[in-house]
């Protein structure tokens, strides 16, 4: 086997593209796939040029840091849209939504009612009871603004 690896040094180069490839596929942060680009492209030099190890871990470097480059510049030009762009952040999701105040709201301190959680929140002073909307979040706080209209309520859920 050693002999092989020896005198067959594409193949070797070819099978840690593999590899690199199939570990993107478990531990995805599209990093891996560049590298394994590279050692793709290490391989196929060596299949056609006789290089020594020097210059395979040099073409190798070279192509890493092309590939990176390349892949960074790509996704940067290429912005993906998603169909939900708040899928991630809970807290995003919870602007606009109606909330039930059950600690009394102050313009430092106060608790309201989210589905079946509690979460901090600021703004007006309103009684424990209220319900409100949720403007903004900010560091984790909900901001929140008085409803004027009772037909809001109806338009959507209290939480």
């Amino acid at each position: 086997m050693d002999d092989f690896s020896i005198n067959n040094p594409e193949y070797v180069w070819l099978s840690i593209a593999a590899l690199l490839a199939l570990a993107e596929l478990f531990v995805p942060g599209v990093f891996l796939i560049w590298v394994a680009a590279a050692a793709a492209v290490t391989g196929v030099l060596s299949l056609f040029i006789d290089m020594t190890f020097a210059g395979q871990l040099t073409v190798f470097g070279l192509s890493t840091i092309a590939a990176v480059l390349g892949g960074r510049r790509w996704y940067l030009t290429h912005n993906v849209k998603s169909e939900s762009p708040l899928l991630n952040n809970r807290s995003a999701q919870l602007v606009g939504r109606t909330v039930t105040v059950v600690e009394a709201i102050s313009s430092t301190s106060g608790r309201v009612k989210v589905a079946d959680g509690e979460w901090k929140a600021k703004g007006p002073n309103m009684e424990k009871g209220t319900v409100a909307r949720v403007a903004a979040v900010e560091g984790g706080v909900l901001r929140l603004e008085a409803l004027e209209d009772t037909a809001i309520l109806e338009s959507k859920p209290i939480s």
